[in-house]
C-alpha cells in the first residue's frame, strides 16, 4: 500500500513538472507562439516573465521568494512523506499535483535567469504564456497570465477543497470499514419479518 500512495503522490508531480517544463521551453523558443489568439476574444498565448508572486504580486525581491518557495515546498513534502501511511489515495494525487506544479515555477526561479541571462541562481522569473482574454465591456474578466504549474496548482486547490472529505480518509479508517466481525450472525427473522 506505502509503494501505491508513493505513486500515486510522485506520478502527478513528475508529470505536471515535466509538461510545465516543456510548454515553457517551447513558448521561450518558438517566437511566433509567444504572442498568439488561439481562440479571439477568449484565449491566448503571451509569453511574460513573472519576477514576484503568484497573481503578479510583486512585494519580495525574487531571490527571497524563491527560497521561501523552496522552503515551503520541502517543509509539505517532508510532512506528507511522514504521514503517508494516514494519507487517501485522492489525497496524494492533489498534493502531487501541487507539488509538482510549485517545482515547475521553482525550476524556473534557479535557472531561469542563467538560461535567459539575465541573473543567476535564485534569481529567474517565472514564465507565464496562457491569458484568458476575455473581456466584458472595459473590464477583463481574468487579468493575469499563467502556467500549466498554476493550473495544476489551482485545480489541485478547489478538489481539495470540494472533496475535502472524501480525499481526507486514513487508511486506518478504511481498514476499519472493510472489516467484518467473524462472529457476528445474521439475525433471527422476526415474525412480523416472515408475514406477508
Amino acid at each position: 500500500m506505502t509503494r501505491k500512495k508513493l505513486l500515486a503522490l510522485l506520478v502527478p508531480a513528475v508529470i505536471v513538472l515535466v509538461i510545465d517544463q516543456i510548454t515553457k521551453w517551447l513558448i521561450r523558443t518558438t517566437p511566433e507562439l509567444q504572442n498568439k489568439v488561439l481562440i479571439d476574444g477568449w484565449l491566448q498565448f503571451y509569453f511574460t516573465k513573472n519576477p514576484g508572486m503568484a497573481l503578479g504580486i510583486d512585494v519580495l525581491s525574487t531571490p527571497v521568494i524563491s527560497v521561501i518557495a523552496i522552503l515551503a515546498v520541502t517543509g509539505i513534502l517532508i510532512y506528507i512523506l511522514r504521514n503517508l501511511d494516514q494519507a487517501g489515495v485522492g489525497y496524494l494525487v492533489c498534493i502531487g499535483l501541487i507539488i509538482g506544479g510549485a517545482f515547475g515555477n521553482i525550476t524556473d526561479r534557479l535557472f531561469m535567469g542563467l538560461i535567459m541571462d539575465y541573473g543567476g541562481v535564485l534569481e529567474g522569473h517565472v514564465v507565464d504564456f496562457i491569458y484568458f482574454s476575455l473581456q466584458i465591456g472595459d473590464w477583463t474578466v481574468f487579468p493575469y497570465i499563467f502556467n500549466v504549474a498554476d493550473i495544476a496548482i489551482s485545480c489541485s486547490i478547489i478538489l481539495l477543497l470540494l472533496f475535502n472529505k472524501r480525499f481526507f480518509i486514513t487508511q486506518k479508517a478504511e481498514e476499519e470499514s472493510s472489516e467484518v466481525p467473524e462472529d457476528v450472525t445474521p439475525d433471527e427473522p422476526t415474525k412480523q419479518e416472515g408475514i406477508i
